[in-house]
């Protein structure tokens, strides 16, 4: 369905902290126009992302999470899909 908006959680785990994973995924949603945030977790080996904007756009940002930056290694990733919530105006890193 053209213009419908989807909202997802992607949970990224393996060594993706400390390797410039955020700003990778932040590049990345901003080149595709999504909307949102990721931050790490304290788990220490875990990156949420939480996503809104068109289901092609969501789903080529899992891709792109699931390979990552260069000194990543990325172990894990699921994603999951949940009702769009309109909350975002744009895309940015949490603490």
């Amino acid at each position: 369905m053209e213009g419908k908006l989807f909202r997802a959680e992607i949970l990224a785990e393996g060594m993706v902290q400390g390797v410039g994973f955020r700003y990778f995924v932040l590049r990345n949603a901003q080149r595709l126009g999504l909307k949102g945030y990721t931050r790490n977790l304290y788990t220490g080996d875990e990156v949420l992302t939480v996503v809104e904007g068109s289901k092609a756009a969501i789903e080529e940002l899992f891709k792109t999470i699931r390979i990552g930056p260069m000194h990543a290694s990325v172990n894990r990733c699921t994603i999951a899909w949940q009702e769009y919530s309109g909350e975002f105006s744009s895309f940015e890193i949490r603490h």
